[in-house]
This record gives structure tokens, sequence and C-alpha cells, in this order.
């Protein structure tokens, strides 16, 4: 007798689903795969969100790695969307010729500071030179007497890479310790007396200080006229035209509501509001 009513529940449950899939059977839903830049996954992560509500039954996964992880990983096929903050032909063994570029976004990158060393501005070369290891105290420009602890993002972050080629002029950092993560970052430099690093704007929050660079502050505004140069395009690379999901996904982030309001909520630029452009040899003209 149990078995009967076992299976009578099986088989109303398989009618009501059924029903509720209009008579097509169940849908088993589709998702694509974005891996890369840790300063772009957070909008990666809430346009997906947003995505999936607005589509019952496809999914977006979003995983970090960084740029250089991204990059390499749509090249070879292996995930549907390579997020980067730097363009494709930045990256050595990467056929950028077979990758479709999509500027989704642009990210101000800042230099931050544990609160308590003291200082709120640095001039470009002193920041140089303590990246490049010639400053070593904060008391050297102007803070306090404490012994300054760099933290790098990991070789192969977009991030760093775009620290390195516009705040310190294509210097390369001294060796010191490394993180993947972007919240990981802030969350050290938070926690760590006289430390220094640099994140997306958007990461910046009250447990660490942005610093201003030769009285330029780390602004959006400053940013859109390229005033602030710390900056990059936050790209979504496929390989080749996108199709399908991929395609519906890009121009879901594209599109004006949410570049109006995802993309500003999080503390990303829309591409729309910048009043310069630049390639990636540096050339920066102004968008007429």
């Amino acid at each position: 007798m149990k078995l009967k009513k076992t299976a009578l529940l099986v088989f109303l449950s398989s009618l009501f689903l059924v029903a509720a899939c209009g008579g097509k059977g169940v849908d088993r839903g589709e998702s694509i795969t974005v891996v890369g830049s840790s300063a772009l996954q957070p909008l990666v992560e809430a346009a997906g969100e947003e995505f999936a509500t607005a589509h019952l039954g496809k999914f977006i996964n979003v995983q970090g790695g960084g740029s250089g992880t991204g990059l390499s990983q749509v090249a070879s096929g292996a995930v549907n969307i390579g997020n980067s903050d730097v363009f494709a032909e930045e990256k050595e063994g990467i056929d950028a010729t077979a990758l479709v570029d999509h500027r989704v976004a642009v990210v101000g990158i800042t230099p931050i500071v544990n609160k308590g060393v003291g200082v709120k501005e640095l001039t470009k070369k002193e920041l140089q030179d303590i990246f490049t290891g010639k400053i070593k105290n904060w008391k050297e420009v102007g803070g306090k007497d404490l012994k300054i602890v760099i933290l790098n993002r990991a070789t192969g972050s977009g991030t760093r890479s775009t620290f390195e080629k516009w705040a310190l002029d294509g210097k390369e950092s001294i060796q010191a310790q490394e993180q993947d993560s972007t919240g990981m970052v802030r969350q050290i430099v938070g926690d760590t007396p006289g430390a220094i690093s640099y994140v997306a704007f958007s990461y910046v929050n009250d447990t660490v200080k942005a610093l201003s660079i030769d009285g330029v502050e780390p602004t959006d505004k400053n940013v859109t006229t390229n005033k602030w140069t710390i900056w990059s395009y936050e790209h979504m690379y496929t390989k080749g035209e996108p199709t399908g999901l991929t395609k519906d996904f890009i121009e879901f982030i594209l599109s004006p509501d949410i570049q109006k309001t995802v993309v500003k909520k999080l503390g990303y630029l829309p591409s729309a509001d910048m009043k310069v452009t630049r390639t990636v040899d540096g050339a920066v003209s102004p968008i007429e």
C-alpha cells in the first residue's frame, strides 16, 4: 500500500513539473563560465545575478584568478568569457587576433595605506621610490616613524600591470608579499601597521586610506578626463564573436539600464562617461 502511495506521489509530482514547464518537460537550465580579473569580478557577479533573475533557467558562473588566467582560459576555449584589466595584446602568449574585446566599464586604481601611517598624499616620485625600495619609512614622506610594508598583487594580475604601467611609469615593484585576492589585499593593509598597496576604486572602504597623487584625488571625475591616469578598461574577451547565452549576457551588461545602475552602484565607470579614449600603446585622445 505504501509503495502505491509513493508511486502516486511521484506521478503527481511529475505532472506538476510538466505543467509548470508548459508541457515541454523540465528545463535543466543553461550556463556559461566567466573567469579572470578580480577587479571586474564584483560587477560581473552582480550583473550575473540580475541576469539570472530576469532570465529563469540561465546561469552565469563567475570566478576570479586574475587577468592572465582569464585571457589564457578564454584563448584556450576553456571558458566562455575571460575578464581582464589589460588589453590582450599586453599579455605574452596570447593571440589577441583570435579574441574579441568587449569594454564593459572603466576602473580607477588607487594606492591605499593603513590609516595609521599619517600620510594622505604622495608625489608620483615618492610613490615610485616607495615601491622600488628607495624609501623605507613613512617619516621620509612626512608620516609617522613606521617601516613601510609593501603588498603587491600577484604576477599576472591586471591591476598590478596597470599600477606598474601608469603609477610607476613601467618600473617593477620590489619583491614583496603578494596576494591574488583584492579583498584580501584590502584586509591585510587595513590590519597591518605601515602597509601600502593598490586596489580598484570599488574596493576602497573606511578600513583603509586612499592616497592622492601630486594633488590629484582618486575620483571618477578625474578618471574621465585622464587627470587621474591610473585606470584601465574592464574587458570581457570572447574567442571570436559571442553567440547564444554569452552574447546575451554581454549585451545585458552593456545595456543602458545596467550601465546606469549596477555599474555605477559598484564603483565602476560606464565607458560612455569617459571624456577620453586610450589605446593599448597609451595614446590618449578626447572623445568628440
